[in-house]
């Protein structure tokens, strides 16, 4: 199976980590990755934002560098969103039959790590150890647009050492919203806050989530909250290996 990384923009620049990470957990699983140098975004803030002429070529480019693989993996669920319902509307618009066409073949074979570890390599146990009390947050592309149910949580379960405690109104959205924070910053720290109190009542060690940034977003507000509550992406828990689990941002 040829298997290729899709970053993000989010990780390549600011979370460098999170990709090496995907990486580790591949290898000690026995899967060869491919790192398509030519990838960059994947034009979701152009579409959230309502330019979708403007993310053509972001589409076009995504083509061209993940063509040719039987997998496309990324630690995102709001990118992998994106290139899986999305593009399809991007390259629609777009009048380019053949970019229709190709954005049609490549799309489901677009996956979110929990996704591709559960469903196409049949993996709960990635061989993780990580002694610490953890909470999950299911962010919203991964939760409504991809629907990953319990796929992270199950992984999770399955790190040795890891005690993972229920986050109260865990479905409700963080307020990051990417554009969003921008456009509407009172209401996105808001319901930050309110994230972050639903956090810091479960007592846990760390925070987990699939989307860097989910984690940046609530993260920040933690940090000035003094909360003393680690964020770490679900890669990172699964690429750990024990010990004191040094990893991650507060």
């Amino acid at each position: 199976m040829r298997v290729a990384l899709m970053v993000t923009c989010i990780n390549d620049a600011m979370f460098p980590d999170v990709g090496k990470a995907v990486v580790t957990v591949f290898r000690r699983l026995g899967v060869d990755v491919d790192f398509p140098a030519d990838q960059t975004c994947c034009g979701q803030p152009m579409v959230n934002t309502g330019y979708l002429d403007e993310a053509v070529p972001l589409v076009r480019t995504f083509v061209r560098a993940f063509e040719g693989y039987d997998a496309v993996v990324t630690p995102s669920g709001s990118c992998a969103g994106s290139a899986r319902h999305q593009h399809a509307i991007v390259a629609g618009r777009s009048g380019d039959a053949g970019l229709a066409t190709a954005v049609a073949e490549i799309s489901p074979r677009v996956h979110e790590l929990s996704e591709f570890l559960v469903d196409v390599l049949g993996v709960e146990d990635v061989g993780a150890s990580f002694p610490h009390s953890v909470t999950y947050h299911p962010t919203c592309h991964s939760l409504r647009m991809l629907g990953v149910g319990d796929r992270p949580e199950r992984l999770l379960r399955a790190v040795r050492g890891l005690r993972l405690i229920e986050l109260p109104r865990a479905e409700e959205c963080c307020g990051f919203g990417g554009t969003f924070a921008m456009k509407n910053a009172d209401t996105s720290v808001a319901m930050g806050a309110d994230k972050a109190r639903h956090v810091r009542e479960t007592g846990a060690e760390v925070l987990v989530a699939g989307d860097s940034s989910c984690l940046m977003h609530v993260g920040g507000l933690l940090t000035r909250q003094r909360a003393g509550v680690r964020v770490m992406h679900l890669a990172e828990v699964l690429a750990s290996t024990g010990g004191a689990g040094t990893g991650g941002r507060r």
